[in-house]
């Protein structure tokens, strides 16, 4: 998917918000597996990079560099 450029740190909207209510994610570690933390109850997800794409609605704070 192109234009969906993200970055560590960045903070990211994903399609379903998470199980606490909130749908505001931290990316915490990059690779082939992405690492995002919810910023609402600190709980961490490992999911593979293609589907982390695919569920990723949209970047709402970049800390591009």
């Amino acid at each position: 998917m192109e234009g969906k450029e993200f970055f560590l740190n960045d903070e990211v909207e994903m399609k379903k918000p998470h199980p606490c209510g909130t749908n505001r994610w931290k990316i915490i570690r990059m690779g082939a597996d992405i690492r995002i933390k919810c910023i609402g109850c600190q709980h961490s997800v490992l999911i593979p990079r293609k589907d982390f794409v695919k569920k990723l609605k949209k970047v709402l704070v970049s800390h591009q560099e």
